[in-house]
């Protein structure tokens, strides 16, 4: 062989190696690429996004195209690498050019364009499909049989690629892919998303105000007292009762108040004409479920009820709202008549404070799964009503009972956690 059809064959070998690497990066491109991240560059125009979108819904083609032409390629290339090898060296060439050829392709056509691939799929797969399209449509009938008898195979063991091929991202994946955002996406609007995610693992009781919290107009009451409270009461809407707040009379809205009361012209009897019918709200209902019934009835205020009938609580849109956006106040925790801070950094907080209200004000972990309040957890705890010098450690923190009143924990002392530390050289 003369030296010029040697060199033609060593430019032929490294044209093979080429596309060899070509269709190596080419399949770990395509398969790396951010399906959600490729679906909306398709959808704003973006013309590389658009081919190996399309490529990309049916994966089987695009691997049959990808390695029909990855297979020839390396096939053609030992070929020519047993030819070369065979002129220099004789028969000993054959070894010669496997192993050598071996470890030029493992380095320049595997190892390295995948490893680019993964790195930079987008800068990989989008000028890649333009050759993969039009490759795909010639090549089109050795494709389709190449999946017609793998289909069969995959049919004898029982497999369905539609079964398995699901795009869809479950509602845990999904608080994961918001989590793992980084800086794209705003902490606040992080908590935000995750918030509206949780909805549905949290009930009205959770967030709800507690019937003894609750403040409403007993029409057994005297009328001056009803006045009085009607024109200092920092809520819009209030509930009406008799005697007892389970005997619910309805709603009252004091924007319908407010010219009687100018003119000292109301009664409880014009208080009753002036109510709504309550709403009332099962206790388990999720606060997904609950922040779609608010918006169907145009309503923004519940009575929350167990199953009983009795009254537990209400149930305001406002509460609700703040599950997801924060508190509207910008330090809860110090403007909380439920939490009061001290000086040695530990806090005062009342007994019938909710326990999600302490963890969000006060970035700590108490255990929600159980009981709803400060009381409710410690008395579980202890797993009897516990004497005003009881000192407990709960979720992590010490917890000093302050004060008990008619079997119920009304105060504690409860102290942050205690940072472990950290020994040098471990």
């Amino acid at each position: 062989m003369n030296e010029t059809s040697l060199t033609a064959l060593f430019i032929t070998l490294a044209g093979l190696i080429l596309l060899s690497a070509f269709f190596s990066s080419s399949e770990t491109g395509m398969m790396s690429l951010n399906r959600y991240r490729l679906k909306h560059m398709a959808q704003t125009g973006h013309k590389g996004a658009k081919r190996a979108h399309r490529l990309l819904q049916r994966t089987d083609q695009l691997i049959g195209v990808i390695l029909i032409g990855n297979n020839f390629v390396n096939i053609f290339a030992s070929a020519i690498a047993t030819v070369i090898a065979i002129r220099i060296w004789g028969d000993a060439g054959i070894a010669i050019a496997t192993v050598l050829l071996t470890i030029v392709i493992l380095i320049f056509a595997e190892v390295t364009p995948k490893t680019l691939a993964a790195l930079f799929p987008e800068k990989i797969a989008f000028p890649a499909s333009y050759v993969l399209a039009p490759l795909l449509k010639i090549l089109y009938p050795v494709v389709w049989a190449v999946n017609l008898f793998t289909g069969g195979i995959l049919k004898l063991l029982r497999v369905s690629p539609e079964d398995i091929a699901n795009d869809h991202l479950s509602r845990e994946e999904l608080r994961t892919l918001v989590n793992e955002a980084g800086a794209l996406i705003p902490a606040k609007h992080k908590d935000m998303l995750v918030s509206i995610l949780d909805l549905e693992k949290v009930t009205v009781t959770d967030i709800m105000v507690p019937r003894n919290e609750v403040v409403g107009i007993d029409l057994d009451d005297d009328l001056d007292s009803i006045l009085r409270l009607l024109r200092n009461s920092q809520h819009t809407r209030l509930p009406v009762y008799k005697g007892d707040i389970n005997d619910i009379q309805g709603i009252l809205h004091l924007r319908n108040t407010t010219k009687l009361l100018q003119k000292d012209d109301l009664n409880k009897d014009m208080i009753a004409q002036l109510c709504t019918e309550p709403y009332f709200v099962p206790e388990s209902t999720p606060l997904n479920t609950q922040l779609i019934n608010f918006q169907k009835g145009r309503r923004r205020f519940g009575i929350v009820v167990d199953e009983y009938g009795e009254v537990l609580g209400l149930a305001t849109l406002e509460d609700i709202l703040e599950e997801i956006v924060g508190e509207f106040t910008t330090d809860y925790a110090s403007t909380s008549p439920d939490i009061i801070p001290q000086d040695n950094g530990t806090y005062i907080i009342d007994g019938t404070a909710s326990l999600r209200v302490i963890n969000k004000s006060l970035s700590w972990k108490l255990p929600i799964d159980g009981p709803k309040t400060l009381n409710g957890l410690i008395t579980e705890t202890l797993e009897n009503i516990p004497d005003s010098n009881v000192c407990l450690r709960v979720g992590g923190h010490r917890v000093e009972v302050l004060q008990i009143k008619d079997n119920v924990v009304k105060a504690a002392i409860v102290h942050p956690k205690k940072r472990k530390k950290r020994g040098l050289g471990r």
